[in-house]
């Protein structure tokens, strides 16, 4: 009989969401009459359609298919087009962070590469993980066995923690703007996580999905707009809230030809080349119409109208900070993000609050103990619902509570 990998048991029987689902499942089947009444602002997933000019390349490129002389089979280097990632090079130079079409890795989103990544690591490396954090980030490397420092993240430090010099890491998750808090990283604090980094010898796992929401000057749209960052970091992003492609997959991995890390016989590794080895193994990209769909989001045009998609969804979150400032209630986020990450009201907890506005409101939000334990005591919501049914969510929500 096979063994297993006993760390998969440490984790939580369920994702975080699927215990979600089953509270509201177990809610209609007591209250059949209230299932067309509940408004979900949990998981973050977008709600208005794709660009059409994306529509039309993603068109193209599948008619192509149809083509024999423009068909295509595999492709040759499992690590996107070049016409994508010469595109997604132009879009990090618009706002002043240069990386080279070579060190860009297409993938099927951030969330694949924010956990496979680890598989180039060591079990035996030390990681700090914020907390609270987005689920992938620990459970990745639980199910490794890799020892797991936190880094506080609470309302006393804006949930954006400095790096404690006092603690060793070899690997570091950070993610801004953030996922579950919306808080965001200046430049000035990213320079400090930096540093820490080159002191320890270590590599930083950035996560910038979310960038696209970024509205502040001082707000970095990439760690690579940070000096230092090309000694110690990784970024990975995706296409899933920048330009609606939840259901279309596609992302990318940054990884800078410089960065390297150290063999137990001192040998000096490219980081690039035994990510791509693990690739090569393990992954045969992504689609010929998915990437030509998503070159069409770096075209001038695209960047025209995903900006359409994102100042709806940035309407939003102004929708529910502004009824938060209005009840008086501390949150995070609402700005340079897509998530509004506030303090759970009466002093309740997180899944206790999850059950009264479900009941009492017909609203569904996401407890922020799924996210560590310091998100005991906060909730967050999302700003990717419909306009009408956000509006409405609000208004709810300040009836029950104020």
């Amino acid at each position: 009989m096979p063994k297993l990998n006993e760390n998969f048991m440490k984790l939580e029987k369920n994702y975080l969401f699927i215990n979600i689902a089953k509270r509201i499942n177990a809610f209609i089947e007591a209250n059949p009459d209230k299932k067309d009444n509940i408004i979900r602002m949990g998981i973050g997933d977008v709600t208005l359609p794709i660009a059409p000019c994306v529509v039309e390349a993603v068109k193209k490129g599948a008619e192509e298919m149809g083509v024999k002389e423009t068909f295509k089979g595999y492709e040759d280097s499992g690590t996107g087009y070049d016409f994508l990632k010469e595109a997604v090079a132009k879009y990090y130079a618009s706002f002043g962070a240069d990386i080279k079409p070579s060190e860009i890795r297409i993938s099927d989103g951030a969330k694949s590469d924010c956990g496979n990544i680890v598989d180039i690591f060591s079990e035996d490396n030390t990681v700090i993980i914020t907390d609270p954090a987005y689920p992938v980030y620990v459970d990745s490397n639980v199910m490794s066995g890799r020892k797991i420092v936190y880094a506080d993240c609470t309302k006393e430090n804006g949930f954006c923690p400095v790096p404690d010099k006092n603690v060793h890491a070899d690997l570091i998750y950070l993610c801004s703007p953030n996922n579950p808090t919306g808080a965001a990283f200046t430049k000035e604090q990213l320079k400090a996580w930096i540093d820490y980094a080159i002191d320890n010898k270590a590599i930083i796992i950035y996560d910038a999905a979310y960038e696209a929401f970024i509205t502040e000057p001082d707000i970095p749209r990439s760690i690579f707009e940070v000096e230092g960052s090309r000694q110690c970091a990784i970024e990975i992003c995706s296409l899933s809230k920048t330009a609606g492609f939840t259901g279309m997959r596609c992302g990318y991995t940054v990884i800078p030809d410089e960065l390297e890390a150290e063999a137990s016989d001192g040998t000096k590794v490219s980081i690039s080349q035994i990510w791509g080895r693990r690739q090569g193994s393990k992954f045969n990209g992504v689609s010929y119409p998915v990437q030509c769909g998503a070159a069409a989001v770096f075209s001038d045009e695209g960047r025209e109208q995903i900006k359409v998609n994102l100042e709806y969804y940035k309407e939003n979150a102004r929708i529910i900070a502004d009824a938060l400032d209005e009840l008086g209630i501390y949150y995070t986020g609402g700005k340079n993000s897509p998530y509004i990450w506030f303090e759970c009201p009466k002093g309740m907890e997180s899944w206790e609050f999850f059950d009264y506005l479900l009941n009492e409101a017909n609203v569904v939000g996401t407890p922020g103990a799924g996210f560590g334990k310091n998100g005991e005591g906060f909730f967050r919501l999302t700003s990717f619902g419909d306009r009408d049914k956000t509006i409405e969510a609000v208004d709810r929500i300040k009836k029950l509570l104020k």
